[in-house]
């Protein structure tokens, strides 16, 4: 069975459904709160061209994801799945970025144990690049199981912590849950 990119997820606190073109401006509302980004390795994604290719980016990936509050329906950030190696049967989450309203609380846990349960169907690996000064990020890749695994070159030539999610450890966390 071939690896569906961009099923829509549901779960009781989020909903993951295909990113598309016309969801350029209610995302870029969300992103363009410069605190989401002083953390990352590109600080200024808040300015709208620099979003705009970030954006393009997760289109052409053909695995990006709005996440909107299951609540609400409101848009509350993206993610997405990307480098799909059949081969390796490993795949990459990431480009994900939530409103500063949503941090702190279960949502990325939710939205990447959705993320997560369907990768599992067709790969034994996730893997997520954080950047080296994110802290944030790093410790909530920490939270969700994720184990360092060392460093990985990213798709624009810069070097990333590497955190790794296998199956048997999602699957052994997910029966203590």
């Amino acid at each position: 069975m071939p690896f569906d990119l961009q099923p829509t997820l549901r779960g009781d606190l989020v909903i993951l459904r295909p990113l598309h073109p016309d969801d350029f401006h209610v995302l870029y509302a969300v992103a363009s709160d410069p605190l989401i980004w002083e953390q990352h390795p590109q600080p200024d994604r808040y300015k709208q061209p620099v979003f705009r290719e970030f954006f393009r980016f997760g289109i052409e990936s053909g695995g990006a994801f709005l996440v909107l509050d299951a609540k609400t329906d409101d848009a509350i950030g993206s993610t997405r799945f990307f480098r799909y190696r059949e081969t390796e049967s490993e795949i990459e989450i990431g480009g994900t970025f939530l409103a500063r309203s949503c941090w702190g609380g279960a949502y990325n846990r939710k939205m990447k144990e959705l993320l997560l349960r369907h990768a599992f169907q067709f790969v034994d690996t996730v893997v997520f690049l954080v950047g080296m000064e994110n802290l944030r990020s790093q410790r909530a890749m920490e939270k969700i199981g994720g184990v360092r695994a060392g460093t990985r070159v990213d798709n624009f030539g810069h070097e990333r912590l590497l955190f790794k999610i296998t199956a048997a450890s999602f699957e052994a966390c997910d029966r203590r849950s």
